[in-house]
């Protein structure tokens, strides 16, 4: 289960995303989770999606 408090998400995606997997797409795929809603919560505190990064910045 992913972190609801969006500073500790943030924190738990990028470091999945560094580590284990290319894609946003993979991770959600993997871990069966809403693509949208964690870029929705990680919006409330300006974090976007970088493709070419593979992380939340």
């Amino acid at each position: 289960m992913i972190p609801k408090d969006p500073a500790m998400l943030l924190s738990y995606i990028n470091l999945k995303l560094r580590d284990y997997y290319p894609s946003l797409e993979a991770f959600c795929e993997d871990m069966d989770e809403d693509m949208q809603n964690i870029v929705n919560q990680l919006k409330q505190i300006d974090y976007y999606y970088n493709r070419e990064k593979n992380q939340f910045v």
